[in-house]
């Protein structure tokens, strides 16, 4: 596959281009460098507040409701999301109705309205998506082991921000907050699949090109020190524990990323990993065992969630810590190793056989790193990783120090839990 070709508008607008001549689908993404820790905590939410008024009506199409029913009348598949980091909106379409589905999502983006009618819908909208969250005990349980890590910080706070934040926020709020986020050299178009290049190149400029360079805030930088264990529990009548324990890790741009994320996919990814063995084969103690990263522009996590029953959940708690200290200390055996090497390559192959798998793995790269790296290379530096090179990212992570657990479930005391947070 050949890598995007990158076009920068002397505005700073970066356009990605991802050709597949053989796709019937194109997609349109762009990306805007603007999430949850580009906030104040004033204004906890408004990222997310602002990705949800686009919708709302623009200039062009004022009355809600326009942009989604044009949007169905070319059978688009859309959606957008505010992530910490960033914010995403796309469209998906047959390849020939690609030019309109690029005006309606460039005028989403360059022209809305900001109804205040539709601002106090939205607002309650977004107030019961978070008590939607509330009841959704894995993603609170998440979102508390972030909290429990990061503390009153951007990168410790909820995406949606809180009730109280979202009910403060008023429509000028937003409005500036996209002034001062949403400029060119903050923003990434990416257009993958079926489409004609110089047709697609001069529509974006000709919709963009005009626009002035405005300067880009920067994030804050997220703090983090920690030199003990830590442990948090939420109480929630449940029939199970919902529990994240994880470790501190490193950034994006941390060369051992690869190896952390193969020593993710050998301890909790897929029925053959070495948890999902363990916690529900052998102890038959739950139904979903899994481990992950989440490495961003300036800090990062290796974790291990899962839903446990309640009877077991030290017993669990005891054996998630052996298996990470046992990853740690021991090299992986040659032919485990191998098989969750080709799992891992295998899972970013499949991820990427259509237009908006393909837009999102480069429009992410290019507006987390400000470059990309093709499949191949990727695959090509995972396939230079070694047993050893396991143990020693487990060894420089996986550390006491850094160990953090979240709990949700009928608990109301944490100490009991954090006794259990030793890897000696």
């Amino acid at each position: 596959m050949k890598p995007p070709k990158k076009i920068v508008l002397k505005n700073g607008l970066r356009i990605l281009l991802v050709p597949q001549p053989e796709n019937l689908a194109a997609t349109v993404f762009i990306l805007v460098e603007a999430g949850s820790e580009y906030e104040a905590k004033r204004l906890s939410g408004v990222s997310h507040f602002l990705e949800h008024l686009m919708f709302k009506g623009t200039v062009n199409r004022p009355k809600p409701g326009m942009i989604d029913h044009e949007l169905a009348s070319l059978g688009a598949q859309y959606n957008a999301f505010t992530d910490q980091e960033h914010t995403g909106y796309y469209v998906k379409v047959q390849a020939e109705k690609l030019p309109k589905a690029l005006e309606i999502i460039s005028d989403l983006y360059l022209n809305p309205i900001f109804n205040p009618e539709e601002v106090e819908k939205e607002r309650n909208v977004i107030i019961q998506e978070i008590n939607m969250d509330e009841d959704d005990l894995p993603t609170r349980a998440y979102r508390n082991f972030s909290a429990l890590v990061y503390g009153d910080q951007p990168a410790g706070w909820d995406v949606a921000g809180t009730r109280k934040t979202v009910r403060a926020l008023s429509r000028k709020d937003v409005m500036d907050y996209r002034d001062e986020h949403y400029v060119m050299p903050g923003t990434v178009v990416v257009v993958s699949g079926r489409f004609n290049e110089a047709k697609t190149v001069a529509q974006i400029k000709n919709i963009f090109g005009g626009l002035k360079r405005r300067p880009k805030l920067a994030k804050k930088a997220t703090r983090g020190r920690q030199t003990s264990p830590r442990a948090a529990v939420q109480f929630k009548e449940s029939d199970q524990a919902h529990l994240v324990l994880g470790f501190r890790a490193f950034t994006t741009f941390d060369k051992r990323k690869y190896a952390l994320r193969l020593m993710a996919s050998i301890l909790g990814s897929g029925m053959s990993s070495r948890l999902f063995r363990r916690v529900r084969e052998e102890l038959g103690a739950a139904y979903y065992v899994g481990a992950g990263t989440d490495l961003s522009i300036d800090h990062g996590l290796f974790h291990v969630t899962a839903g446990v029953d309640h009877a077991k959940l030290q017993i669990v708690i005891k054996a998630i810590l052996e298996e990470c200290r046992r990853i740690r200390d021991e090299l992986v055996p040659l032919a485990e190793f191998k098989k969750s090497q080709d799992q891992m390559i295998g899972s970013i192959i499949l991820g990427l056989e259509t237009s908006d798998e393909l837009a999102s793995f480069y429009g992410t790269q290019e507006i987390v790193a400000r470059s990309v790296l093709p499949p191949e290379k990727i695959i090509a530096k995972i396939k230079k990783i070694t047993p050893a090179d396991v143990q020693a990212v487990a060894k420089a992570v996986i550390r006491e120090q850094g160990l953090n657990l979240a709990l949700v479930g009928p608990y109301k005391n944490p100490k009991p839990f954090k006794k259990l947070l030793k890897l000696s």
